[in-house]
C-alpha cells in the first residue's frame, strides 16, 4: 500500500528572525515531512504585504507554524485562504492590535536603528527577562541578536512598521475550523500566558500548551518539548470541513 506522504510544513520564523530561530524544529520534523520556510519577494512594512508576498511560494495544502511576527502574518493567511491550511500552530502571537502606548514605545527604538545603533534597538526589544532564566539564556539571547543584526537595519524597520500595523484577528479566528496549536512560555513577559489563554479561547478547536521554563522563545528555550508537541499535533486527527 503506498504511503501518503505527510503535508508540508511552512515555518514563518518571528520578528527580526531567521531560519536559525527553528532551526530544532527543521532538523526533527524534517525527518519524516517535507518543511518549507518561504521568504517574501517584496519590501513589506504591513502584516497584509507579507501574507501576500508569501503567496507565490505556498503549497496546494500545508500546515502552518508561527511565531511572533511570523504567527501574525500565519493568521492573516488564514484570513485569506483557510481551505488550503490543514492546521496552525502558533508561538507567542498576539491575535490584537498594537496598543497604542507599546507602538508609540517602538518609535524610540526606531530612532535607534536609523541612528546606526541596531544593536541598541534590538537589545531593547529583547531584553534579558523576556526568556526564562535557564543555564542556556544568553545563547538564546545572542542568537536573537545576530539573527536581527544579519537581517539589517531596513529589515527591523519594516518588521517594527508591521507589528505596528499589525490588525485586529479576533473575527478571523473565532471562524476558522480547523486543529490549532497555541504554545506559550510560562515566563513570556512580550506575548503573556494570558494573551496566550485569550488566542487558544478564539479558537474553535484551539488548544494550548504551556512550555514550562521557557520564555518568548520556547522553540530555542525548550526545543524537545515544542517538537514533542508539534509532533502530536501534526499527527493528531483532522477535522472535517
Amino acid at each position: 500500500m503506498t504511503r501518503i506522504p505527510p503535508d508540508p510544513l511552512v515555518i514563518l520564523p518571528g520578528f527580526m528572525a531567521d531560519a536559525r530561530g527553528f532551526m530544532p524544529q527543521i532538523v526533527d520534523l524534517g525527518r519524516d515531512r517535507a518543511v518549507l520556510l518561504p521568504m517574501a519577494t517584496r519590501a513589506e512594512d504591513t502584516v497584509e504585504a507579507i501574507s501576500a508576498g508569501l503567496l507565490p511560494a505556498l503549497p496546494e495544502k500545508f500546515a502552518l507554524l508561527g511565531h511572533s511576527l511570523g504567527g501574525a502574518v500565519a493568521i492573516d493567511l488564514l484570513r485569506r485562504m483557510p481551505e488550503r491550511i490543514t492546521r496552525i500552530a502558533l508561538i507567542a502571537t498576539d491575535p490584537l492590535s498594537e496598543p497604542p502606548a507599546a507602538a508609540a514605545d517602538r518609535e524610540t527604538r526606531l530612532v535607534a536603528a536609523r541612528a546606526g545603533r541596531l544593536a541598541e534597538a534590538l537589545a531593547t526589544e529583547w531584553p534579558e527577562h523576556c526568556l526564562a532564566p535557564t543555564p542556556w539564556r544568553e545563547e538564546v539571547s545572542a542568537l536573537a541578536l545576530d539573527m536581527g543584526l544579519g537581517l539589517g537595519q531596513d529589515s527591523y524597520l519594516r518588521q517594527t512598521r508591521a507589528l505596528q500595523r499589525r490588525p485586529d484577528q479576533q473575527k478571523t479566528l473565532r471562524r476558522i475550523k480547523l486543529p490549532a496549536l497555541i504554545l506559550a512560555g510560562r515566563s513570556d513577559l512580550l506575548v503573556p500566558l494570558r494573551r496566550a489563554e485569550f488566542l487558544a479561547g478564539l479558537m474553535p478547536f484551539g488548544q494550548l500548551q504551556v512550555i514550562e521554563d521557557a520564555g518568548h522563545q520556547p522553540q530555542l528555550e525548550q526545543p524537545e518539548t515544542v517538537n514533542d508537541a508539534l509532533r502530536r499535533f501534526l499527527a493528531g486527527p483532522m477535522l472535517l470541513k
